[in-house]
């Protein structure tokens, strides 16, 4: 079954496939697996390689790039499901990149599942000094998706450690948020990654409130009230991916 699913998975184009039983996901802050499925028993995580523009200097070409993903990784994650379904009447729930999750104030910043940790139990990939996944052929540049099923799969080995300890990815950090090993300061990290993300859009709406109207009249003519609402339209908006650029691993 394991290599009908694969081969399923590979021929649509995913980069790379590996299986989990829900037992060698530990991701302390994330929700239990049987919030997502009751009797859940394997994770299924794929990974999509980026594309060479996600690193162009253009901003909107790098996110354009992902994106692209985006879309691709919804769609394949979607004609997975349903095969799973068909072919073996299993159970499933699919896991996006990102969006949509739960926000509850307790819970800032937080992911209701993670996906790098699904990704090293499914071996395919470890963690780096970045706290990124590092796959073992494209490195840090990849995205993964999860379908937790309640099919028994059985497990991928694990994968070595392919972090160099090199500290570029430190070091070229502009928000200083990967200065303490083994951590992200989120809060930083956003702050500088996501500029027209919800903090930024509260702060707006709020000096808007305290306007008079023709100074709220040129806010929104202003271009950041346009880059808030583009930002909003989009979803997920990073503009700085130098800790992915600066991380030398397979890149050759």
């Amino acid at each position: 079954m394991e290599k009908q699913i694969r081969d399923y998975i590979l021929d649509l184009g995913v980069d790379d496939v590996g299986f989990a039983s829900v037992q060698d996901y530990q991701s302390p802050k994330s929700y239990e697996i049987t919030k997502f499925l009751p009797d859940a028993k394997s994770i299924i995580v794929l990974a999509y390689r980026v594309l060479s523009s996600c690193e162009s200097p253009s901003t909107s070409a790098a996110q354009n790039g992902y994106l692209d993903l985006g879309s691709f990784a919804r769609s394949s994650s979607y004609q997975i499901a349903r095969f799973l379904e068909r072919k073996y009447n299993a159970k499933v729930a699919t896991l996006p990149i990102s969006y949509p999750f739960e926000i509850h104030n307790d819970r800032k910043a937080i992911a209701d599942f993670s996906q790098r940790h699904a990704a090293v139990a499914a071996g395919l990939g470890s963690f780096g000094r970045h706290n990124l996944v590092i796959h073992p052929q494209f490195g840090t540049r990849v995205n993964y998706t999860s379908i937790i099923t309640n099919l028994s799969l059985q497990a991928s080995p694990k994968c070595d450690d392919f972090c160099t300890n090199c500290n570029l990815c430190v070091d070229n950090c502009p928000a200083r948020a990967l200065d303490e090993a083994g951590k992200t300061d989120v809060m930083k990290c956003l702050g500088h990654s996501q500029p027209y993300g919800i903090v930024a859009d509260i702060t707006f709406q709020l000096q808007r409130l305290g306007s008079s109207p023709e100074e709220q009249k040129k806010m929104l003519m202003d271009e950041q009230y346009a880059r808030l609402k583009q930002a909003a339209y989009l979803g997920n908006q990073y503009m700085c991916f130098n800790c992915l650029k600066t991380c030398p691993v397979g890149l050759s």
